[in-house]
């Protein structure tokens, strides 16, 4: 089992949970985090991090989030790995709370 980064990064992209990762699986991209698949070790510390709620386990995606099971695997390919805390975007906090945002991932 693992993580997945979810909806709510969007536009946030905080970056709490990359700062207590023990193995350094977070991946950024231009406006969302990623958790690798293969090197999260599901230890969890990652989710009660997380300011805008959007870390959970691979087995608890809320409905209507399960392509980002797959977006996070697929991403964490590709972008750059963050192993260290970051501001979070400008807006963050405005945006945190709003839901449906897949539209806006910029890859």
């Amino acid at each position: 089992m693992t993580f997945i980064v979810g909806d709510n990064c969007i536009n946030c992209k905080f970056t709490d949970c990359v700062e207590v990762c023990p193995v350094d699986c977070f991946y950024e991209g231009p406006n969302f985090l990623v958790i690798h698949p293969d090197e999260c070790i599901d230890c969890a510390l990652c989710e009660p991090e997380c300011p805008a709620e959007a870390i959970y386990s691979e087995d608890e995606v809320p409905e209507g989030q399960e392509a980002f099971i797959e977006l996070n695997a697929e991403l964490a390919q590709i972008w750059p790995n963050i192993t260290e805390m970051k501001d979070a975007m400008p807006d963050a906090d405005e945006w945190k709370e709003k839901s449906g945002k897949i539209d806006l991932l910029q890859r």
